[in-house]
């Protein structure tokens, strides 16, 4: 099968806490996880549809997790050469700077956030410090968005944005998970230059027409195609999005041509080659 296509939301853990981790998330959200969660079953899931590449996370829910997941992911990234890994930060940990500095020698190519998980507002002065080591160097990857919830709001994204204007932010669930109204009511938050969409946990929820007026009042060009794996199967995440009265170009870009320009960028900027 020819593969076209970059994941770029998955989530894995270790296989002997792979089941323990992924049921904590399904309790979280109220919702049935559908995969196992650990390398393997991702590629086994991506595989199926033609993935070329996947971007692989976690969340520290406390900082004393921080170093470990940055060294499990950074394995597994040096292992399966389709996976790119983003570390985690947590406004806890107490040598940010120094542990960014290991996320880039280690080879991971951003950051993720979960404050919903994490317990913190994104534009908290606690987690001041994890902008200004990421700032110009390594991107963002927001949680953001969740009804029940303050923390993610997408007004903290365009907050931080104005103290660290050379921040690059990626904000998971077309800028919103369940707040999608939000999005699109926010002044200067869509298409705003700093700010990546991915498609991942929103398209399923919204109505197809609704999921395109954001995309494209966004720009196509800054918007990524992301599962949320393991909370969503490949084959079930391709045909929600091939509903989308999208053009063959536009789901192109979506599919592979942002990510790859977006990802070569970062590598540029890290003096990558």
């Amino acid at each position: 099968m020819e593969k076209f296509i970059y994941d770029m939301h998955t989530h894995i853990f270790p296989q002997k806490i792979a089941e323990k981790a992924v049921s904590s998330i399904g309790g979280f959200y109220g919702i049935p996880m559908v995969k196992k969660g650990y390398s393997e079953d991702l590629i086994e899931s991506a595989s199926e549809i033609g993935v070329e590449k996947c971007l692989v996370c976690s969340t520290a829910t406390t900082p004393l997790q921080v170093t470990a997941i940055n060294s499990f992911v950074a394995g597994e990234t040096e292992r399966h050469p389709e996976f790119i890994g983003f570390g985690t930060m947590h406004p806890g940990y107490s040598d940010i700077a120094g542990e960014v500095d290991r996320i880039v020698d280690i080879g991971l190519s951003g950051i993720k956030l979960h404050p919903d998980f994490q317990k913190f507002a994104i534009d908290d002065r606690e987690a001041y410090p994890i902008y200004e080591a990421a700032e110009g160097r390594l991107p963002i990857l927001f949680h953001t968005g969740d009804k029940r919830y303050s923390y993610s709001n997408p007004e903290r994204v365009l907050r931080i944005l104005k103290d660290f204007p050379k921040l690059t932010c990626i904000c998971a669930h077309l800028g919103g998970y369940s707040e999608w109204d939000r999005v699109v009511a926010l002044k200067g938050y869509l298409g705003h230059p700093n700010i990546y969409f991915d498609t991942s946990s929103a398209i399923r929820f919204i109505d197809p027409k609704d999921s395109v007026r954001i995309i494209r009042a966004h720009g196509v060009s800054h918007v990524f195609w992301g599962t949320d794996y393991p909370m969503q199967k490949h084959t079930a995440e391709l045909e929600d999005f091939m509903k989308l009265e999208l053009t063959d170009e536009e789901r192109h870009m979506i599919f592979r041509d942002n990510a790859v320009k977006f990802l070569d960028d970062v590598n540029k900027t890290l003096g990558r080659k």
